[in-house]
């Protein structure tokens, strides 16, 4: 048992895990801002220049019974397609996504990507076939071959 619990100690407070934690309640938190900015700053707006209309309170009643807003038709137990709020949630999503963009973009210009130098590869003299460079004989043509010593 001390193993095991010496062994979850381990894995739990290793740094990436710490790392995706911390993300993790950001990532939570950034959502709240995000949800809000959608629900309480853009949609507004558009809702009044489409003739004073709230995207949340968009729904298709499935029986056909009719309540005037999406809260009212949830209490009175009615199923409903709450497509307003899928819109809502789909601005949110393309927000977070442009952000999450933005950012990766930054971050990889800050921290460009190394090119790796790949060297020529050593061929067979006879079949032009690619050989490792200490070969004695091609696997391709099966013929001899002085090795290249490369001077470091």
């Amino acid at each position: 048992m001390k193993e095991f619990i010496k062994g979850f100690k381990e894995f739990a407070l290793r740094g990436n895990v710490i790392d995706l934690a911390v993300g993790v309640v950001i990532g939570a938190a950034f959502g709240k801002i995000v949800a809000s900015l959608v629900s309480d700053i853009i949609m507004p707006p558009i809702g009044l220049i489409l003739g004073g209309v709230d995207f949340s309170d968009f729904f298709i009643s499935l029986t056909g019974e009719q309540a005037a807003t999406l809260a009212e038709a949830k209490a009175a137990g009615i199923p409903v397609i709450a497509y307003g709020s899928f819109l809502n949630s789909l601005i949110q999503f393309l927000i977070v996504a442009f952000a999450i963009y933005l950012v990766i973009k930054q971050v990889n210009r800050l921290f460009p990507k190394k090119e790796e130098v790949k060297e020529d590869p050593t061929l067979c003299p006879f079949c032009k076939q690619e050989v490792a460079e200490d070969a004695t004989r091609c696997p391709h043509c099966t013929s001899e071959i002085t090795p290249v010593v490369k001077n470091s």
